[in-house]
């Protein structure tokens, strides 16, 4: 199958709306990728109240003079995600956020987007995706960065006993911001496909790390969805810009997966069409068989 491209919007819109719509746009007209995908917090819920109290650990990259105060900055309403699923449908775009917490999964089902992600560090979040079992009828999603081995066995058991094991597209994932490429271990693609592949819908690969060859060698060795952060301008404020993909380097990244879909196929002959002039004028002319 094509490949499909996410692009991971997150939080680099820097909670500007039009800066949000911006991305959607260039996404879609000059990247033609296939998602555009977002996040949802509800940081009193997902925080501690000493987390929300303390300063961001990297202050340049603060929206507040606290970390709860910074996600709050960050952090869009139902109704404006519901925009933004809005102007994703304008521009061809599938929407999708990821939901970190039992409040955003429920406003976010609510508005019924055709996936959800369930980002790494919530995937053993039991009633969350208890819920998104029994409430949600899409594709769900999931990323399996920081889980062991018996956690993602685990997730999948889970999804097996509730029948939605269908609607799952499991994402190999290192959690990095970048992550080196000794890092990325891509041959775990080929484990989660060989481990759960025939129990799921899909496999894909979340990547945090720099430049797009990566991606090509996610896609042959199985991935179908390729997952991107993509910002306007790597060196915006904020934690996610530099492992993120700037419009050109997004518009490459889908050129080239569509070429290695073309080139992924086995000789439709011995000697190709294309080769039959290249044979007649260059192949050694004696003896026919050695």
């Amino acid at each position: 199958m094509l490949p499909k491209v996410v692009a991971e919007i997150g939080c680099n819109h820097r909670g500007d709306m039009e800066t949000a719509r911006e991305m959607i746009k260039m996404a879609a007209i000059f990247c033609k990728v296939d998602v555009a995908k977002f996040q949802k917090r509800t940081p009193r819920e997902l925080l501690t109240e000493a987390e929300y109290n303390t300063p961001h650990p990297n202050p340049v990259h603060a929206y507040g003079p606290t970390y709860g105060a910074h996600r709050e900055y960050l952090e869009f309403t139902k109704e404006q995600h519901e925009e933004l699923k809005e102007c994703c449908e304008e521009f061809g775009l599938d929407y999708s956020t990821s939901v970190w917490d039992m409040s955003s999964a429920r406003e976010i089902v609510s508005l019924n987007p055709r996936l959800v992600k369930i980002p790494s560090a919530m995937n053993t979040h039991k009633n969350m995706l208890a819920y998104l079992c029994d409430n949600y009828p899409g594709e769900i999603h999931v990323s399996t960065g920081m889980t062991t081995t018996k956690e993602i066995d685990d997730i999948i058991d889970f999804f097996v006993k509730k029948s939605r094991n269908k609607d799952v597209v499991l994402y190999s994932c290192t959690s990095g911001y970048p992550v080196p490429f000794e890092d990325i271990c891509l041959l775990e693609i080929k484990r989660l496909k060989e481990s759960y592949g025939h129990l799921l819908k899909d496999i894909g690969f979340s990547g945090h790390h720099l430049g797009i060859a990566i991606d090509v060698a996610a896609y042959t060795l199985g991935a179908n969805w390729i997952e991107r952060h993509f910002t306007l301008d790597r060196t915006w404020k904020g934690t996610d810009h530099a492992a993120s993909l700037e419009p050109d380097g997004l518009r490459r990244l889908v050129r080239d997966l569509k070429a290695a879909k073309k080139a992924s196929r086995y000789k439709y002959d011995d000697v190709l069409d294309i080769e039959k002039v290249q044979r007649n004028k260059l192949k050694y002319k004696g003896a026919r068989t050695l």
